[in-house]
């Protein structure tokens, strides 16, 4: 990864598994827009909600990154960094998304910066993973893929053996 400190990637990652599971299987777009509403809402009226994954969540779609290089910078360091300048980063493209942000920068700063940088990280995967598509590495993964088929070919039931002891099926 590209100088992106590990708790910022993990909660990226945190973040697209939270929107996956809102958004539901077939996507259900009016109940997540329900969902970001009442985040956004809470987060705008003050609520003391100290939770940097539900803040991301509900400023990830409307935040805009002026400044990418600079937010990739902010990632280096989960505990230390700069809230101030991580805000002029950024700006909102709804009113209430805007106010809530602020009402969260003003009230916890280091909350903020947090979100900023791990809503800036989702949303630009590709700018800091150092995934390897290359055909060696493809052919790699091919390999290795290889080695665990054993485990795919085996039949249903095939290491229940050792659920049994010696009397065989009269434990059951």
């Amino acid at each position: 990864m590209k100088n992106v400190h590990p708790e910022f990637a993990y909660q990226s990652r945190e973040l697209g598994a939270q929107i996956e599971d809102t958004l539901g299987d077939p996507p259900d777009r009016k109940t997540y827009d329900k969902v970001i509403k009442s985040l956004i809402g809470e987060f705008a009226n003050g609520s003391e909600i100290d939770d940097l994954n539900l803040l991301s969540f509900a400023l990830a779609d409307f935040l805009r990154f002026d400044d990418p290089a600079g937010l990739l910078n902010q990632a280096a360091d989960y505990d230390e960094g700069d809230p101030a300048k991580t805000l002029k980063m950024v700006s909102c493209s709804n009113i209430e998304a805007s106010n809530a942000l602020s009402t969260v920068a003003d009230a916890n700063p280091e909350l903020a910066r947090k979100a900023i940088v791990t809503a800036f990280l989702f949303k630009n995967h590709k700018r800091w993973t150092d995934e390897d598509h290359s055909l060696e590495s493809l052919q790699r993964e091919e390999d290795e893929g290889d080695e665990n088929e054993d485990e795919d070919q085996m039949t249903p039931g095939h290491d229940l053996d050792h659920l049994f002891d010696s009397n065989g099926e009269e434990n059951v």
